[in-house]
């Protein structure tokens, strides 16, 4: 049940997810919308002053993912509220951003939106009850490993489970141990990754 977990809270209550002054935007659009150079089975990043754009095709190259992630201090909770066009091309102005990327931008014609969040080291759980994903280990997108975590996580889950099908409670405290070390290693590179991104001013440039 992601970032927002209810369940993790249960568990063990913490402090509530820290807000890290982002916002992400994401649209879909049909890869004929786009110049054709952007069609091809690639992950095309851009990157710029306090924001940066990715786009890559999916559905067998029927469709584009457009994601763009900027500086923000919108921090509603959830994770897909409406987002006007207008207000994300405004945050890929022409003068710091090239015409390409902003054809990019402006060719969808609707956008959803969420707050970056994020909280401390992956969270356990107790007796009959584990997390996976991001409810145990909630990472920033820049490494583009969340899901990749959770289908790690299953995996993990299930072969516990199958090693240990007379007691399920101590096959899910062995499933997060064994998780532990690696999810905190990419929730930490992601954070790296994400300061990296989102630099400004000389260090931008030097990036």
């Amino acid at each position: 049940d992601g970032v927002w977990s209810p369940v993790r809270d249960r568990l063990r209550p913490q402090s509530p997810p820290k807000f890290r002054h982002r916002t992400a935007w994401r649209a879909f659009v049909p890869a004929t919308a786009l110049d054709e150079r952007w069609r091809a089975p690639m992950v095309n990043l851009w990157m710029g002053m306090d924001s940066h754009l990715v786009h890559y095709p999916i559905k067998g190259g029927a469709l584009i993912n457009i994601v763009a992630i900027v500086d923000d201090e919108w921090s509603e909770p959830g994770w897909s509220a409406s987002g006007e066009p207008a207000e994300v091309l405004r945050r890929f102005a022409r003068w710091s951003w090239a015409e390409a990327a902003r054809d990019i931008v402006a060719a969808p014609q609707r956008w959803q939106k969420w707050a970056l969040f994020e909280r401390g080291k992956p969270a356990g759980g107790s007796g009959a009850v584990t997390l996976l994903g991001d409810a145990a280990h909630p990472m920033l997108p820049f490494l583009a490993q969340g899901g990749a975590m959770a289908i790690e996580d299953a995996a993990v889950l299930a072969a516990s489970l199958a090693d240990s099908d007379t007691n399920p409670a101590k096959a899910l405290r062995a499933y997060e141990r064994a998780r532990r070390s690696r999810t905190a290693k990419v929730q930490k590179l992601a954070r790296r990754q994400g300061r990296i991104y989102g630099q400004s001013g000389p260090e931008a440039v030097i990036r």
